[in-house]
């Protein structure tokens, strides 16, 4: 039975996405479960904008630009509908496996947070971050007919050729590809102007030839915020065959009702990069899942991605802390067995492989699912079937312009653009979570397992965005003060008239907030130092600051189960 959140405030969206998501799932046992703004925040937020601004959403998205601005679209609030969903179904499964759960609760800050998860851990990490360009920047290239693209390569070969072709030198090329490869763990890109006027030079057909000669993947940016389809968040395909009697017995006998999380006992095998794939284990594992991570010899190259916390990224470990990892070259036959052998005692199989790449090695749910009838197999793929059987690069920005997030983020009267914060990587992730979620709690009542099937696109497909592009006024926009940023509240956007004269810029954040709530307006102050959230009283029971183990702060878990 699916049941409707009960809120404490109402953040109207999250509910909406939460319920959305439950009604899809349908979870084997009914739970109690709470929605709110702030959650164990200990400041006043009041809504979507209140939170991007306390928790640093506003500073990371607007890095690109040159200063905190808001998401034109209330991201946070879908994160934390997901995350809703998740302890919803998590705790009802947990329940029918004789764990005494009996509610679960969330909030939007808590969801935001989770989403800063990565940039908050590099804030604070112990070592030097990776020597990087300075400087603000977006990765879209303007053309000389008007055209707005975005290019996606992982391979620096493809894109000193990309150049190339537009008469710009390997070496000049080359003070390109740094910028362009970490915006996705910086949120900006400054590439050299050289190159942008390369391109501005030719035309969309000019650099459509660059690209694919080159093997660069390209995309036009729309102006149209509207989603060009409206995937399902994911697709479950049962397994073939009848019901194998029941599910497996959970390893650890679950008699341990005040300690255990929902999915204590379960197993899951991950062979996963970069965001999507890490942090949908990463979700699992956090639910009480024991996470068993398949790397390359010799590990995950990611692990060595400044800045180093405790001799590891600490963009690695935010997405990866507890799991154990398993080595295995799948090129090989002994490598692709080590999986076969995991996965025949596993709970569930993960990965967010290139398309095509699991036929290859024989690890398909054809492959897997007849030797353990009752896997959960989940693929996280970048485009799922809506660009055909040769998609690009299935990567966040492209993701975003696909699903004509590029231009809802962002208000009308600025070019379309996607944000640098990786949106769709973080909502991909948690969405297949979900995915893999209403797969085991369908197998609790078949006790058959299933193929999840979900996208960086379906994830993005989620977020409700206007008919056209969100027109702003100047109060959209954080204040500025003395010593940083003011974003005025519901009240006072609503009722500018009511700000003549209280603000001044002179003033500090804290007096201009002060004389605000003094004739009853609230405004919350924007965060642009990341480190300091680890410092913050009103954060203590929302983020842990660094230890000895991790080296960098982190989001407690998002839930509180009772």
């Amino acid at each position: 039975m699916t049941t409707r959140l009960r809120t404490a405030a109402h953040p109207a969206v999250a509910t909406a996405v939460a319920d959305r998501l439950l009604r899809r799932t349908a979870p084997p046992v009914e739970v109690r479960h709470t929605l709110d703004w702030a959650g164990p925040v200990g400041m006043d937020l009041p809504d979507e904008r209140a939170v991007q601004a306390a928790c640093g959403l506003m500073h990371v998205h607007g890095r690109a630009t040159g200063g905190p601005v808001p998401l034109a679209v209330d991201y946070a609030s879908v994160v934390a509908g997901v995350l809703a969903a998740q302890g919803a179904t998590a705790a009802g499964i947990g329940r029918a496996r004789g764990l005494d759960l009996r509610e679960a609760r969330t909030s939007v800050a808590q969801g935001a947070l989770l989403a800063l998860g990565q940039y908050l851990a590099a804030a604070t990490a112990d070592g030097p971050e990776q020597p990087e360009a300075s400087g603000p920047g977006l990765a879209t290239l303007d053309t000389s007919d008007g055209a707005r693209v975005e290019v996606e390569t992982l391979d620096p070969s493809a894109w000193r050729e990309f150049w190339a072709r537009l008469g710009v030198p390997a070496t000049l090329a080359g003070r390109g590809w740094l910028p362009f490869q970490q915006r996705f763990a910086t949120a900006v890109c400054p590439l050299p102007d050289e190159l942008r006027q390369a391109a501005l030079g030719r035309t969309l057909t000019d650099l459509r030839a660059a690209a694919h000669h080159s093997g660069v993947s390209l995309l036009t940016v729309g102006s149209d915020p509207a989603p060009p389809v409206h995937p399902a968040p994911w697709r479950l395909t049962p397994a073939p065959g009848h019901s194998v009697g029941g599910v497996p017995a959970p390893r650890p006998a679950l008699h341990a009702p005040t300690a255990a999380l929902p999915l204590t006992g379960l197993r899951v095998v991950e062979s996963t990069r970069r965001v999507q794939g890490p942090l949908a284990g990463h979700v699992l594992r956090m639910l009480g899942a024991e996470v068993i991570r398949v790397e390359p010899p010799g590990g995950d190259p990611m692990r060595w991605l400044a800045p180093l916390a405790g001799g590891t990224s600490a963009r690695f470990t935010a997405l990866n802390e507890g799991k154990r990892v398993v080595e295995a070259d799948l090129t090989t036959a002994a490598g692709r067995d080590t999986v076969r052998a995991l996965t025949a005692e596993a709970d569930v199989f993960l990965h967010n492989w290139a398309p095509g790449k699991a036929v290859r090695l024989g690890l398909d749910d054809s492959d897997l699912l007849p030797a353990r009838p009752a896997l959960v197999y989940a693929w996280a793929s970048g485009f799922g079937d809506t660009l055909g059987d040769r998609p690009p690069l299935g990567t966040d920005y492209l993701a975003q312009v696909h699903s004509g997030l590029a231009a809802a983020v962002r208000p009308y009267g600025e070019p379309p653009a996607p944000s640098l914060m990786t949106l769709t990587d973080v909502l991909g992730g948690l969405v297949c979570a979900q995915g893999v979620l209403a797969a085991l709690a369908a197998r609790e009542r078949t006790g058959r397992g299933c193929r999840v099937d979900s996208s960086l696109v379906s994830a993005a497909a989620l977020i409700p965005r206007p008919a056209h592009r969100a027109r702003w006024t100047p109060l959209d926009r954080p204040l500025p003060t003395a010593d940083g940023h003011l974003y005025p509240g519901p009240e006072a956007r609503a009722h500018p008239e009511a700000l003549r004269g209280l603000l001044d810029r002179d003033l500090t954040t804290k007096e201009c907030a002060h004389r605000l709530a003094a004739h009853g307006l609230t405004a919350t102050p924007v965060r642009t130092d990341l480190a300091a959230l680890a410092r913050d009283p009103a954060f203590r029971t929302a983020v842990a600051p660094p230890d000895r183990c991790t080296g960098h702060a982190r989001p407690y878990t998002p839930w509180e189960f009772a």
